[in-house]
């Protein structure tokens, strides 16, 4: 496993970083989860992101407790705030009052003294970005923080923080974790151009496309059994990507790996590894087998010749137009 820096701080990431949305605490019992995260450390992953939203907050037990005994030095660990964990009005967004809280919890589950980064899970456009930067801020110099990012933010809001934290000598941000995939490519236009110029790493989510890029799910054919489409999160996300023609161009990509004596998913996480500006993909696992053959990936440079064929493989199929995924929680 290779290591990288998360944009232009001295905070080294691996290349793979293991994440647990949607199986730990939900999709797989403990145990698996578990094993998951010990094939992950014996692979050599050091990073491991997690949120506090994920499977109502269970997602940060199941990790903290997969990592109970690890020494916390060798380890980075990335969670998120934003989205509702309770119910009431101030359980959401980034308010001072819900960040404060909010990384006290994640702590109390992750059963840890401080979090490697944390991340604005979204862009909240109900507080001014001023109290958020200086709620993060404070973390980082009470030590509970050690750097700060976001995800899903456009690059016009990364800019406004950048710029704002300077002007207030507040801690900057180092990361953004954005969706990105061979199929989903929306962040190259403007987010990732903008954050190589102010100097943030891309941490991506969902770099094998919800699967699709494994090449398991057939045009026509029925889903497999226990697979994310089958689930009702996995569904809801993978309406666009499950159309017959985006199936029909990925199962194109099958003669590539091969003659590169790749999986198909190691194809897809080595692509995006070789892209400008990332310093990690996310990858996430329901067994042991699937971080075994993930981790493959790593080190792994495509030459030119191999990207330009990816690229004539899935033709029209990619998705660059600007897509919000996830919808923004009621505020009051």
């Amino acid at each position: 496993m290779e290591h990288r820096h998360l944009g232009r701080s001295g905070l080294l990431v691996s290349e793979l970083i293991y994440g647990n949305w949607i199986t730990h605490g939900s999709q797989v019992e403990e145990d698996a989860a578990r094993a998951c995260v010990n094939a992950s450390l014996d692979a050599g992953i050091t990073t491991f992101d997690t949120a506090d939203v994920y499977a109502g907050t269970r997602a940060e037990e199941v990790l903290g407790r997969a990592l109970k005994g690890q020494r916390r030095e060798g380890l980075e660990i990335l969670t998120k705030v934003y989205w509702p964990t309770g119910p009431g009005v101030n359980d959401r967004g980034l308010s001072r009052k819900h960040i404060m809280e909010s990384i006290n919890g994640s702590l109390r589950r992750l059963q840890t003294d401080y979090v490697d980064l944390y991340q604005a899970h979204r862009y909240d456009y109900a507080t001014p970005l001023e109290e958020t930067l200086r709620a993060f801020d404070d973390l980082v110099r009470q030590g509970k923080v050690l750097y700060v990012g976001v995800s899903e933010w456009r690059a016009e809001e990364i800019r406004a923080a950048i710029e704002l934290a300077e002007q207030m000598g507040f801690d900057r941000l180092v990361s953004s974790q954005p969706q990105y995939s061979m199929l989903w490519r929306v962040i190259e236009a403007e987010v990732v151009p903008t954050s190589i110029e102010l100097g943030l790493g891309q941490i991506v989510w969902s770099p094998l496309a919800q699967g699709v890029l494994t090449g398991k799910y057939l045009p026509g054919a029925v889903h497999p059994e226990g697979s994310r489409a089958t689930t009702e999160d996995g569904d809801r996300f993978m309406t666009r990507l499950l159309a017959d023609e985006v199936l029909q161009a990925v199962q194109k990509l099958q003669p590539i790996a091969s003659d590169l004596g790749m999986s198909m998913a190691q194809l897809a996480l080595a692509w995006v590894l070789s892209k400008p500006g990332i310093s990690a993909a996310i990858i996430g696992a329901t067994k042991p087998e699937q971080v075994i053959d993930n981790v493959r990936a790593a080190g792994v440079t495509l030459d030119a010749e191999t990207l330009t064929l990816i690229d004539q493989a899935l033709g029209n199929v990619v998705i660059t137009d600007p897509v919000e995924t996830k919808s923004p929680p009621t505020r009051p």
